[in-house]
Order: C-alpha cells, then structure tokens, then sequence
C-alpha cells in the first residue's frame, strides 16, 4: 500500500534509484531539487533533506512561504514526490501550488491521482480554498489526473519551459 512520508535520509538509495530512472536533468517535479543540490553524497542527500524540512516547518508555513514536500512510498521504493506549495506568490502562479512527478517504472497504478487527492485534503487543512496546479500541454497522464479531481482549465500560457496548461481546483 503506497503512503506519503516526508523526506528522509533512510531512503537515499531507493531515492537515487528513482533519480537515475528519470535521466539526466533536474525534472523530478514533486522533489524541490535545485540546480545546486548535491544529491549523492550522503552528506549532500543529508543537508538537500534538512532544506526540504526547513520548508515544510512552521515558521514557513506561518509565513505562507512554505512548500510541505512528500514522497510516494511503498516498502523502500520510491515511486514519486509531490509537493504542495503554501499561500499566493510568484512562485505559485508560475508554478502551481501543487506539483508531483512519478518515476517511469511507476507510472500507469494511479499513484499521481491517489497522491494529488492526499495533498488536496493537507491544502484544506491549509486553509486554502482553490489551488493552481500547471502541466505540460502534451502530458495526458497529468491533464487525466487534474481533471480527475475536478480540475477546471483557465488556459494555455507560454513560459520559459515551453506551454503549459493551468488549471484550478476548487476545495
């Protein structure tokens, strides 16, 4: 049975394999891995994990800064991550509040629409009340996992990563 844990240095292995299924590029989206993230060491994996918690902690989330980040688990394999983005900045309405991404291996169990309705139930908590979420216009496995939670598209907008789809859930 999959669950959402948050980040921890128990999984570096499980994780690194994840990482190397999705290739080269910094495109696990859910993970909050950044350009300058040193991801292989176990000091690195070590001091990636502790900002990934700082994030999540309660003064970010106070500030409505935070990001709540969580991994998609099952044993010790990780299929995925997901993340969830606090309050309305910037960031978000480039971003989305919610973004996630599966391993390939892992793709096609519903794990992505089990996970988004997971983190739409902690974004009520939250005290939002609708999230953006954006994916790629040819990614058909995100549009289907969007719309399965009734998400509504406000349209197509062209960014630095190419065309993206943005969609609103209400909560």
């Amino acid at each position: 049975m999959p669950e959402l844990i948050a980040p921890t240095t128990r999984l570096h292995s499980a994780w690194l394999d994840a990482h190397a299924e999705w290739g080269p590029g910094l495109h696990e989206d859910g993970f909050g891995l950044g350009p300058s993230d040193e991801v292989d060491s176990p000091d690195g994996f070590a001091a990636w994990v502790a900002l990934l918690a700082e994030d999540s902690g309660p003064e970010a989330v106070a500030t409505g800064r935070g990001c709540t980040y969580r991994w998609i688990v099952e044993g010790d394999r990780v299929h995925g991550g997901i993340a969830l983005r606090h309050g309305l900045n910037d960031r978000v309405l480039r971003s989305g509040h919610i973004g996630y991404g599966i391993r390939p291996s892992s793709r096609g169990r519903g794990l992505a629409t089990w996970a988004l309705g997971r983190t739409l139930d902690e974004a009520r908590v939250l005290g939002l009340d609708q999230v953006l979420i954006v994916c790629e216009v040819d990614n058909l496995a995100s549009v289907k996992t969007i719309e399965r939670h009734s998400g509504v598209l406000e349209g197509v907008q062209d960014t630095e990563h190419g065309p993206l789809r943005r969609y609103w859930i209400k909560l």
